[in-house]
């Protein structure tokens, strides 16, 4: 099909939608590495993490080597209220660029709670529902998880506890209130009402909250509360296995119209759209089929895979969850409250940190005013608000277009838009009025959270 021909929305049929998510792992060579309990240092059995998580998303987690999961017909059938989304050529985009590039978006914004979050929420919750389980325990940073969880948990009649980093319940206070409307309790973290909650506001007096804080607090309360789970919107191998319903149906859009791209950018907090995301065509770069340069864009306040090591660490603050590999910059870091949202993380998923440790994607990271600038952009030309976290790939994906400018190169770019911005807008704001700063962590600071990495033989 000739390219004047691509539209500017490519739609898939409710009959092309995936029917399976994809286990980019069973590809992978080198495997993720296990996790670990944090008292033996021996990897996490199957029964450790029932405990936990619902029955089902721990073979999830645990399975290495099937490459695809069915997805149950009640998923899709929710899925189709919101799916197939969109994939855009950013014609206009091109066009103020002044590129040769091609540029494309796979927008997951479509949806009330604002982001691709809800993949895996409707899925996490249908888990719990169908065992039976009261209610789920969650975190949440710039609250778009925890909006997802809200509205799976209200639609299947689940109680939602929900874990809200301090300084995003703070800045973004209707975000809350969507959570509390769809019938979630929101508790701003760290909190009083838990033991790890209280120790750490002892240890961290004042402090604005991370994520890891936040996680520590929900599975306190989950493991603590008879038929309660607790579920994560990021980082775990189950959650970008949901998500990989983002890349197969963006590889299947391109397909169609005979489109193959040269780099796929994404946002990288936890992990979970850049897996998703990329995932299938991971596959086949895996499988030696095709080859493509993948780039995770992450923020230079938090800067994991650009700054972080490579190294078994807590998954949250509080040091109460398995022992992860991953790239991170220790559990005990807490980062600026500055308005990178989900991308605040210390850590980064597993998978995606073997695929980085094995050199098959690059990392960089950006400046928040530089974002910023760059989402101001895009929304006056492409006619959306982005979130601050998609706004990172979006300058990233605005730089390559630019360097095809210089070179006269002809090259495809695929990014994820994961969501909107009209909960960001206090972050615009400061923008706006010149008030916003860029908080980079100095070496010294990365360097004394690292010396508190646990000592894993």
């Amino acid at each position: 099909m000739s390219e004047n021909k691509i539209p500017y929305k490519i739609y898939l049929s409710e009959e092309e939608m995936p029917k399976a998510w994809y286990n980019l792992r069973a590809d992978m060579k080198n495997k993720p590495a296990p996790l670990l309990n944090p008292a033996t240092h021996q990897p996490m059995t199957r029964e450790e993490l029932d405990g936990v998580f619902c029955d089902e998303l721990v073979q999830q987690e645990l399975d290495d080597t099937t490459p695809y999961f069915e997805i149950p017909q009640e998923i899709r059938d929710f899925y189709k209220m919101y799916r197939p989304s969109p994939l855009v050529r950013a014609y206009c985009l091109e066009e103020a660029l002044g590129t040769p590039a091609k540029i494309y978006y796979k927008f997951e914004g479509n949806n009330t709670s604002g982001s691709h979050k809800l993949n895996s929420a409707i899925a996490q919750a249908y888990y719990a529902k169908k065992q039976g389980l009261k209610g789920v325990t969650t975190e949440t940073g710039a609250g778009q998880w925890g909006t997802a969880l809200s509205m799976a948990c209200g639609y299947l009649g689940l109680d939602c506890r929900v874990f809200m980093v301090k300084c995003s319940y703070e800045q973004k206070p209707f975000r809350r209130e969507v959570m509390r409307t769809y019938g979630a309790s929101v508790t701003p973290s760290p909190s009083e009402t838990t033991n790890v909650g209280r120790k750490i506001l002892q240890e961290h007096p004042g402090t604005t909250g991370s994520l890891g804080c936040a996680i520590s607090e929900a599975v306190e309360v989950a493991t603590s509360t008879p038929g309660y789970r607790y579920v994560l919107g990021s980082v775990l191998n189950q959650v970008l296995l949901h998500q990989s319903i983002i890349g197969l149906e963006c590889k299947t859009a391109l397909d169609k119209y005979g489109v193959k791209p040269d780099i796929i950018i994404g946002c990288a907090g936890g992990g979970s759209n850049l897996g998703g995301l990329i995932s299938p065509f991971m596959g086949e770069k895996l499988r030696g089929e095709a080859d493509y340069r993948f780039v995770a864009v992450e923020p230079a306040s938090c800067p994991s895979l650009t700054r972080g090591k490579y190294a078994y660490d807590f998954c949250d603050t509080g040091m109460v969850c398995p022992l992860a590999k991953m790239y991170t910059l220790g559990s005990n870091y807490i980062p600026a409250p500055n308005h990178a949202g989900g991308l605040r993380y210390h850590g980064m998923s597993s998978t995606l940190s073997q695929l980085y440790d094995d050199g098959l994607m690059e990392a960089i990271s950006v400046k928040q005013t530089d974002v910023f600038k760059a989402a101001e952009q895009f929304a006056r030309i492409e006619g959306i608000l982005p979130a601050p976290e998609s706004s990172h790939a979006i300058k990233a994906a605005m730089d390559e277009a630019m360097k095809c400018k210089e070179t006269g190169e002809e090259k495809t770019i695929l990014f994820g838009l994961t969501g909107t911005g009209y909960f960001d807008l206090v972050a615009y704001q400061k923008f706006n009025d010149g008030v916003m700063d860029d908080y980079i962590p100095t070496d010294e600071e990365i360097a004394k959270s690292l010396e508190m990495l646990p000592k894993v033989d």
